[in-house]
């Protein structure tokens, strides 16, 4: 049986909203245990190492989360160190799609780079039409900047950024001649695709006009705006870009449809949470604006620490190899990651529709498995592209558990929170292990890779 208290219920039709949202407080008969530290830092950060998750278990859930949204001078420390790296132009997207994912595995701030992966996702980039690799990178830097702040600025600074109005060929927003481009895709973002209709988005086109990429830069052309009026979801005015953004990202419907994002993101994928669920999420956002202090309410709430959340969202292909990268705490060539997550269905700035990644049962296909299996053999190959530096008995030996008789219970305490079916459990901890040396070392390696195919492994 699972870790995770099965009467707080699996069912959302069933939760009550004030309980859901309520803080988890830990009891004995949902104690604060392995399953949830693991579980918090799939959630917020790919995956927690050894020394984090026993971290958790001695500060408590709202302590953990807590040093989850503000990590603190460890974190000012790499960003200043990553910020300097950065300041050099990207010479291709493939060479841009390597460093972010290195920084994923390095940053101790990791729920801002999954926020950051959420947001290049929910607006959908595609960098193969931005001829300027300089202005991708531009655009992953203003998405993190703005991950855990207002939204309505998120959706304000991507309105004028040169690689989104260049990828939707919107770089020339003429008055004669309204290009909806832009309009549409930040109306999908925010209201949704059925929370406006065809005459709000010619308004909201006509919001933008000015807006021209001249030389790279964004550029407003005072002659070429449309200057009459408009209405947009029942806002009547002379409209400009500035106005538009605030209108969509403070109506009613954008909470709703963002809460409705974070909740699939961080909480449940399988199962509809009812809009009476969602209100106070909504709520939140609406009366505050910041999309930390939703964060802040979803990551302490009982709903989180339920059954209802508890590996009910499939790994996409980056989750997957970053949190077991993280897990095993090693530093590896990311550049040929590019290449491998893509032929998983995942490649940075490439997502396949204007809506991103299907996402869900989705990722795992007979094809996708094979292929996600394979990553994990050449992640741990003593030779090979990534160098052996994957060494699990390594991080065993380095926290106390890399004897034979100790080493499986370990492996599995880190991936797996300690808990499986017993019929996998009694698969994973009875094999024998070799006593020493490069066989031990052998032994480790099949083992992770064992568990990293575990459908429980699967699910984050």
């Amino acid at each position: 049986m699972s870790r995770v208290a099965q009467d707080s219920g699996a069912d959302l039709s069933v939760i009550d909203p004030a309980w859901a949202w309520a803080p988890y407080v830990p009891s004995p008969d949902r104690p604060w245990n392995l399953a949830l530290a693991g579980h918090v830092w799939r959630r917020a950060g790919f995956s927690g190492n050894w020394r984090q998750l026993q971290q958790a278990l001695a500060d408590g859930p709202q302590r953990t989360v807590d040093r989850l949204l503000s990590p603190g001078a460890e974190a000012a420390q790499f960003e200043r160190s990553f910020s300097a790296e950065c300041s050099a132009p990207a010479r291709s997207v493939d060479e841009l799609s390597a460093w972010w994912l290195r920084r994923m595995i390095l940053s101790p701030h990791p729920l801002l780079e999954k926020m950051t992966l959420l947001w290049h996702e929910h607006f959908a980039l595609q960098a193969a039409s931005v001829p300027e690799p300089r202005l991708v990178q531009q655009h992953l830097q203003l998405l993190r900047e703005h991950a855990l702040g207002r939204f309505a600025k998120l959706v304000e600074t991507l309105a004028t950024d040169p690689a989104m109005l260049i990828a939707l060929d919107a770089k020339a927003n003429r008055k004669a001649l309204p290009n909806a481009n832009l309009a549409r895709q930040l109306l999908n973002a925010t209201v949704g695709p059925d929370g406006y209709t065809a005459d709000d988005l010619q308004a909201a086109a006509r919001s933008l006009t000015g807006s021209y990429v001249l030389g790279n830069q964004f550029r407003f052309i005072e002659r070429e705006h449309d200057a009459g009026q408009k209405t947009i979801l029942g806002h009547t005015g002379p409209w400009q870009a500035e106005d538009f953004c605030r209108i969509i990202s403070q109506h009613p419907r954008a909470a709703r449809f963002v809460v409705g994002k974070l909740f699939r993101w961080l909480v449940c994928e399988d199962q509809q949470p009812s809009p009476e669920l969602l209100q106070p999420l909504a709520d939140t956002l609406s009366q505050r604006g910041q999309l930390s202090d939703v964060l802040s309410k979803i990551l302490r709430s009982n709903v989180f620490y339920s059954a209802a959340a508890y590996r009910r969202r499939v790994k996409s292909p980056v989750e997957f190899v970053v949190g077991l990268v993280r897990a095993l705490e090693a530093v590896i060539p990311t550049a040929p990651l590019v290449e491998q997550l893509a032929q998983l269905g995942q490649k940075l700035f490439g997502p396949p529709t204007a809506d991103g990644w299907a996402g869900g049962k989705a990722w795992i296909t007979p094809v996708t498995v094979i292929g996600r299996n394979n990553l994990v053999a050449a992640l741990l190959a003593v030779k090979g592209v990534y160098g052996g530096k994957v060494d699990p008995l390594a991080v065993a030996t380095k926290h106390g558990h890399g004897l034979p008789e100790r080493l499986p219970r370990f492996l599995t305490a880190l991936l797996l929170d300690d808990d499986l079916p017993p019929e996998a459990r009694r698969r994973l901890l009875t094999e024998p292990a070799p006593s020493s040396g490069p066989a031990l070392a052998q032994s480790a390696r099949r083992l992770v890779q064992h568990i990293a195919m575990l459908p429980e492994y699967q699910l984050g």
